[in-house]
């Protein structure tokens, strides 16, 4: 499934309406590639216009959304875990996990998949 989020209206995309650039494209390539264990979690595409990433979004029971966000420019990866509301300090967001974008597809998908699985994330 992919979701665009444009003036915090949430639009799922599908077929010919969906984003045709360069990293929705390879968020999509990466989520073709997760295992089984991610895919069961709801893993969704996400073009995000109001927080400026395109990533992979996944539904962890856990503790909530955890968000791989792709870089823009030379910017890393990032593995970030989304709260509902924000936290005593204020913060909507904390980041897991940072990896460099020397990673083809197959790499990526497997960084983030073990990463959640070995924390717990997935079960």
């Amino acid at each position: 499934m992919e979701l665009t989020i444009t003036d915090g209206i949430v639009r799922q995309v599908r077929g010919a309406d969906a984003p045709m650039t360069g990293l929705a494209v390879q968020a999509r390539t990466i989520a073709h590639f997760l295992p089984l264990l991610c895919r069961r979690a709801g893993v969704t595409v996400v073009h995000n216009s109001d927080r400026n990433y395109t990533g992979i979004r996944f539904e962890t029971r856990a503790v909530g959304p955890v968000v791989l966000e792709m870089p823009m420019g030379e910017d890393p990866y990032r593995l970030v875990q989304e709260f509902i509301e924000p936290d005593a300090a204020g913060r909507t967001e904390v980041e897991l996990r940072r990896f460099p974008q020397i990673y083809r597809p197959h790499g990526i998908a497997y960084i983030t998949a073990d990463f959640l699985r070995s924390n717990g994330f997935l079960r």
